[in-house]
């Protein structure tokens, strides 16, 4: 239950982004790539926190009324994205692109299911290392992957660099509130249980990180909106189950290869009795956060330099200040 609150592999094109700057390594990609072709396998075309997620993020793009001759959708749930497009953004082009080959796979599969116009192609690559030359996309969207990038800022400049002037970027990401219910109930059990903690959900970005995100990577007219599910589930098991579905499971570099039996019946346990509805079910938080960016051009509007107002606030005051 949910609540709101011509096909071929497309070769690279080898034009990526490099910092000056090491980026630490928090996740480990080849775990992900791993527990993302596991997802390929465990694909769920009906699960609605997926379909929602890509839904308002594709309205997001509807409201833009122009045509994009070339797209490219990467990461995240880029299947639910495919299927869900229905011709939204007038896109002519679409490359589809993602680290896992069985998920790449599982993309190309389900083209033949679509019966939109849209030239699709398809690439194995990883979005840290975006291997998209500079100035050659109209549109980028990722749903739901970014946050297991090592370098965020990094893949965003990429972004940016692989739009055209004026290309949009559109993205939507796990904000910090997401599982706060899981969190707590494994802090509490690991407390408990073995005296101490270690990382068993992954760091998440903050809403109030967003914008800056967007600014630092060079994204003009930025725009950032938060929106909050909350799935029920019938058991921790069956969350467990669902996050491995989407790929969302532990990741971390410096995780704990070993779960204790009874750590993980600490924590299922203390979950129900902290969190249960009356029904039996317990609920998950996801917190969604859209981010919206364009590639600078002359032709978009731009702030007025400081001093060249004509009517100063003492102006609008004296005006309106007194009026009831």
């Amino acid at each position: 239950m949910l609540r709101r609150g011509g096909h071929s592999f497309a070769g690279a094109l080898c034009k990526s982004y490099s910092s000056d700057a090491a980026s630490p390594n928090i996740f480990d990609r080849a775990l992900k790539r791993k527990q993302r072709d596991r997802a390929a396998w465990l694909n769920r075309p009906d699960d609605s926190l997926l379909q929602s997620v890509a839904d308002n993020l594709l309205d997001r793009l509807q409201d833009c009324k122009r045509t994009f001759p070339s797209a490219l959708c990467y990461g995240g749930s880029l299947h639910t994205v495919r299927r869900l497009l229905n011709g939204r953004g007038a896109i002519e082009k679409l490359t589809m692109m993602d680290t896992s080959l069985d998920m790449v796979k599982l993309c190309r599969d389900a083209e033949q299911h679509i019966s939109d116009n849209i030239q699709t192609s398809f690439m194995v690559a990883d979005e840290e290392f975006l291997p998209i030359k500079e100035n050659c996309l109209d549109l980028i969207i990722s749903c739901l992957g970014l946050h297991w990038t090592n370098d965020l800022p990094g893949a965003m400049i990429q972004s940016r660099l692989a739009l055209k002037p004026d290309g949009l970027f559109l993205a939507s990401i796990f904000g910090g509130e997401t599982l706060k219910e899981l969190r707590i109930a494994c802090t509490i059990a690991q407390m408990e249980r073995e005296g101490g903690i270690s990382p068993r959900v992954s760091p998440l970005a903050q809403v109030r990180d967003a914008g800056n995100l967007l600014t630092r990577a060079g994204f003009t007219l930025p725009s950032v909106d938060v929106d909050q599910y909350t799935v029920r589930y019938k058991s921790a098991l069956e969350l467990i189950e669902h996050l491995r579905a989407m790929g969302e499971t532990n990741a971390l570099m410096q995780r704990n290869y070993v779960l204790k039996r009874e750590t993980a019946l600490a924590t299922a346990a203390i979950y129900d009795s902290m969190f249960a509805a009356e029904d039996g079910t317990i609920p998950a938080t996801f917190q969604v956060i859209y981010m919206t960016g364009w590639k600078e051009h002359h032709s978009q509007q731009k702030a007025k330099r400081r001093g060249s107002a004509t009517v100063s606030f003492e102006d609008i005051k004296k005006e309106f200040g007194n009026k009831e």
